[in-house]
């Protein structure tokens, strides 16, 4: 029983000290001191940012207008082209059947031709002599003249077939040209390659892609809830992300009526003229990613703070500030808030530039294990 008396004793006393040891340290630790800032005058640009790439405005697809083999190609990738301009070369591989029946429409006009040509100087010479009437010697010149027409175009015909061209003329359909004058940015056949005329069950075979690079736009994206903000004529700051501290100037002209929900998002397209201008030291090139800084809004010299000084109610949601009243003695204090930038607020109301404002979540810098110090 003494044993068990002792042992009790020995619990109390060790509990006491632990106490002690515990509210001696408690009381050791120093007060926390919060630090005060104040309101300021600054300008404040609600800025949203449109990721998209640079295209060219008009983009024109040059397409054959006869099917074939790229016989010669004339240009490369890069090139600046002009209108007329020559770009390649088709070698015509006629349908057989085609052919056959061309070369024989051929062989009938050459009968035609020759049976009236025999028919008209019989007759000539029967007008001399004043036995056929002139209405009579008009009508045999008139089919002479016609089937002398007709085996001209079975000839046209058969060589159009054979050739893709009526005596090789600077129009023929074998050589490709340039519709507009601009730059060649894609050539996606070879010379050997098989190319096909636009029809109605195939848009063609695209030959060349031709561009007027000094016409830019900017194509992106912005969400819904900021397309209500936009209006046409707003300007942009664009920046390529090829090329970097360079940005350019441009003009929204587009927004669009529709939008288009990606990753549980509705996103709308916007287009801006580039000006290409000023962008004489660079290469502006077709398919830049870029990205567009539209401002929304702008006020100059209002009352701000630092966002990150408010602090949100947590069932109403309203923000408010802890204003010292006092030494380490603070009040909350409502305010209403006007547009950010992401770093300072604009504060409409509830507090002045007088006020001091606590610091309340500044962060203290880590301490490191005594075992690390040591080390």
């Amino acid at each position: 029983m003494k044993i068990v008396k002792y042992i009790g004793i020995a619990l109390l006393v060790i509990g006491a000290l632990v106490a002690a040891a515990f509210f001696v340290k408690s009381n050791a630790k120093s007060p926390v001191t919060y630090e005060t800032e104040t309101a300021f005058r600054t300008d404040i640009e609600d800025k949203t940012v449109a990721t998209g790439k640079l295209i060219p405005e008009d983009e024109v697809l040059i397409k054959p207008q006869i099917s074939g083999i790229i016989d010669k190609i004339m240009v490369e990738e890069g090139d600046k082209v002009k209108t007329g301009d020559l770009i390649a070369r088709i070698k015509v591989v006629p349908n057989e059947q085609a052919l056959v029946s061309a070369r024989g429409r051929v062989r009938n006009a050459e009968f035609a031709l020759k049976n009236a040509q025999t028919e008209f100087e019989r007759n000539k010479k029967l007008f001399d002599r004043g036995v056929v009437s002139n209405q009579d010697f008009l009508n045999i010149q008139l089919t002479y003249n016609q089937a002398k027409q007709e085996l001209e175009n079975a000839k046209n015909d058969y060589q159009i077939i054979k050739e893709g061209s009526a005596g090789g003329t600077s129009t023929a359909n074998t050589n490709i040209r340039a519709t507009i004058a601009g730059t060649i940015l894609e050539i996606p056949v070879k010379e050997g390659f098989q190319v096909i005329q636009a029809n109605n069950f195939n848009d063609g075979t695209t030959v060349a892609t031709i561009a007027d690079m000094n016409r830019m736009i900017f194509e992106g994206q912005v969400d819904e809830s900021e397309v209500g903000k936009l209006r046409l004529g707003m300007p942009l700051t664009i920046s390529l992300g090829a090329v970097q501290d360079k940005e350019l100037e441009a003009d929204l002209k587009f927004i669009a009526p529709k939008g288009v929900e990606e990753q549980g998002a509705v996103q709308f397209t916007i287009k801006g003229d580039v000006n290409v201008a000023e962008a004489d030291s660079i290469q502006v090139r077709a398919g830049y990613s870029a990205n567009a800084s539209l401002v929304l809004e702008k006020k100059e010299q209002v009352l701000a703070i630092k966002e990150a000084l408010l602090q949100f109610d947590k069932d109403s949601d309203e923000p408010y500030v802890e204003v010292q009243v006092g030494d380490q003695e603070f009040e909350r204090r409502d305010v209403e808030i006007g547009i950010s930038d992401g770093i300072n607020v604009e504060i409409l109301s509830g507090i002045d530039e007088n006020d001091k404002i606590k610091v309340w979540n500044k962060t203290e810098p880590e301490k490191r294990d005594t075992d690390e110090d040591d080390a």
